[in-house]
């Protein structure tokens, strides 16, 4: 995968998870802490943030606030106005409750897979009824197969097939 591709939500969550796992008596992050790390890690190669790392840290990945525009759920701001990775236990905006809450494994480059370990091992030890739910875990299997699709020739090509 190409580092430029990152996703910023996915930027943000790495910069984050390192911070944790950086500073383990921490609790929580101001969101220039974020940004800095971010930029230190420099995943996109870039001489600058983008843009909307900032916005990202501060509003679109976090679980408690509205969805704007996305429906992240991969930070929570805490009683200090700072951010800390989400937990499965965290208050979650209605907007937001089946957003994304950790980057995927095949988004992200392979040297940061360990984050999604220790994040699962520390921050959802006990996962939900609603995780472990078989049904439920299927859910964005094979998104795949029509990630780089319009879904109107999608159902167009399925429709044919019918005849």
């Amino acid at each position: 995968m190409p580092i430029s591709k990152i996703r910023v939500a996915d930027e943000v969550w790495i910069a984050t998870a390192l911070l944790h796992r950086e500073h383990r008596h921490r609790q929580d992050f101001t969101v220039a802490e974020i940004l800095e790390r971010a930029q230190r890690e420099n995943l996109t190669d870039s001489v600058t943030l983008r843009p909307a790392v900032r916005a990202h840290a501060a509003q679109h990945c976090v679980a408690s606030k509205p969805a704007s525009p996305g429906r992240y759920r991969m930070l929570v701001e805490t009683s200090r106005g700072r951010r800390r990775l989400y937990a499965s236990s965290d208050r979650t905006h209605p907007d937001r409750v089946s957003g994304k809450s950790r980057p995927r494994r095949d988004e992200i480059p392979s040297e940061y897979h360990h984050l999604l370990d220790w994040y699962q091992e520390h921050f959802n030890p006990n996962r939900s009824a609603s995780a472990a739910d078989p049904i439920l875990s299927l859910r964005g299997i094979g998104t795949e197969l029509w990630a780089d699709d319009n879904a109107d020739d999608f159902v167009r090509r399925l429709r044919e097939r019918w005849e």
